[in-house]
This record gives C-alpha cells, sequence and structure tokens, in this order.
C-alpha cells in the first residue's frame, strides 16, 4: 500500500505534527479552509473527526465541538464533498476518525469507496475490534487504498501491542494515558516509562496523542515516537480564535 500517508512516513520519521479537528466545526463550510490553513502552516497530517452523537472515546471538548457540528447540519455527503473540494489545492495526508456505527449507517462498501473517490488516505476507527478488521475489512480498505491505524493505551498488553502493529496499515496511535481526550496536561513521569516499555515492542509508525497541546508536550512526544496528536486544544483554540489563529498556533507549538 502506498498513499500521501504511507509516503509521508517513509520520508519523514521525527517531529511528525497531526492535528485534529472536527469537521463542520466552528461552522458547517470551515473544513476547507481549515485544511487549507493547516497544510499552509505545516502540518504533516490531518485527522478529521466526523462528528457523532456517541463518540466513547473523546473528552468534553471534541464532544462539544461534535454537538455543534451536528446543530449545523453536519452530514458525511457534505463531508465527502468538502474533502474533494480541499483535493483540488492540497497534498496533505488526510484521516477520517470515526465509529463503526456511522460506518454501518452510511453503508461500509459506499463509506470506503467515498473515501477513496474523494481522497482520503486512512481510518481511524476506535471501536472497530481488530479480529473483525482483519476478517472482514482489512482487504476491503486494502483495495481502496486506504490504511488503517489502531490505537495502544497503557493497559494494552505487550503480546497485544505487538499484535496491533502488526495489524496496522497505517501508524500506530500510543493513547498517552487512560483517559478521554483532553483530560490532562503535560507528560508525567509514568507516561514517559511507558513510551519507553513501548518502544521496543513496536516497528510501524507511533503518534503520541491525548494531553499533546503545546511545545514542551510537543517536543517531549517527538522525543519518544515519530511525531504526536493535537485535538482537544487545538478545537479550544479555533473555538476562541477562529480560522484565523491556526498559522500563529501551530507556530507555537513547532516552536
Amino acid at each position: 500500500m502506498n498513499n500521501r500517508m504511507t509516503a509521508l512516513f517513509e520520508n519523514k520519521h521525527e517531529n511528525i505534527l497531526n492535528i485534529y479537528f472536527t469537521a463542520g466545526y466552528p461552522n458547517i463550510n470551515d473544513t476547507v479552509t481549515i485544511i487549507s490553513e493547516l497544510e499552509k502552516a505545516g502540518v504533516d497530517l490531518i485527522e478529521v473527526g466526523i462528528p457523532y452523537s456517541d463518540p466513547l472515546a473523546d473528552g468534553p471538548t471534541i464532544q462539544e465541538s461534535g454537538t455543534v457540528a451536528l446543530k449545523n447540519g453536519f452530514t458525511l455527503k457534505l463531508l465527502f464533498e468538502q474533502i474533494r473540494e480541499a483535493r483540488k489545492t492540497t497534498t496533505v495526508p488526510l484521516i477520517l476518525m470515526g465509529y463503526v456505527n456511522q460506518l454501518m449507517q452510511y453503508g461500509i462498501e459506499k463509506f470506503v469507496k467515498e473515501c477513496a473517490d474523494s481522497g482520503v488516505d486512512g481510518l481511524i476507527i476506535p471501536d472497530l475490534p481488530p479480529a473483525v478488521f482483519e476478517r472482514d475489512y482489512k482487504e476491503l480498505f486494502a483495495i481502496h487504498n486506504l490504511s488503517f491505524t489502531f490505537l495502544v493505551t497503557p493497559n494494552t498488553s505487550d503480546e497485544r501491542i505487538k499484535m496491533l502493529d502488526n495489524l496496522t496499515t497505517g501508524f500506530l496511535y500510543v493513547v498517552s494515558s487512560a483517559s478521554i481526550t483532553g483530560a490532562k496536561s503535560g507528560i508525567s513521569d509514568e507516561q514517559v516509562a511507558y513510551f519507553e516499555r513501548i518502544k521496543p515492542l513496536i516497528s510501524s509508525p507511533k503518534l503520541i496523542g491525548f494531553g499533546i497541546s503545546d511545545n514542551e508536550t510537543f517536543t517531549t512526544a517527538c522525543s519518544y515516537a515519530e511525531g504526536a496528536i493535537i485535538g482537544s486544544a487545538f478545537i479550544k483554540m479555533l473555538s476562541k480564535d477562529g480560522v484565523g489563529g491556526i498559522a500563529s498556533y501551530i507556530k507555537s507549538v513547532r516552536g
């Protein structure tokens, strides 16, 4: 499999910055502008969250942004139109992050085909069990050149980490703590010990997420992985400063 995302990890091995935002937030038509501004600001990878009424892994900030997006009239049909529009001018790798029910309701084959046709490079579906992925979807995603990312947490056993490392066709999303997104700031000694423990178990690229918000936490995370993911802190910035604040925020994270 070779798409924009796998090409990124082949060509860059450190300080990879992945920014997560919720589609349709703050305003329904901000998606294309946000993608464009993030690429201009030098972000390596963009994770577009699909608003959902019951987002299990997301903290209050991301949940609230999803609620606003749904009230704004967000639909998956609109998202695919927006990604097509963004693809006219952007080459940055794009990942969609959502939940199994959303795919089921849309129709999984239709969803996957729309991803490929609109220019999506990968998927993160936290509640899709690895065994189901391998049995039912791995081949389908591969046919449509979509990489798939699994999450590991401090509670994931070494054996399971190795299994997920073998299964992932994108990167491994290293969840920095056992809490929901956006719940903490800073990186503790306990988290550092966890990053050290899992490093030798993983051969896939790793990006650390949850609790990354500024230059200090980004730099620390990047010393234990190929890069890091910022979500809640970016959404808080958007709610305060709007799309006009993107360039200065990314500059502050890069340092």
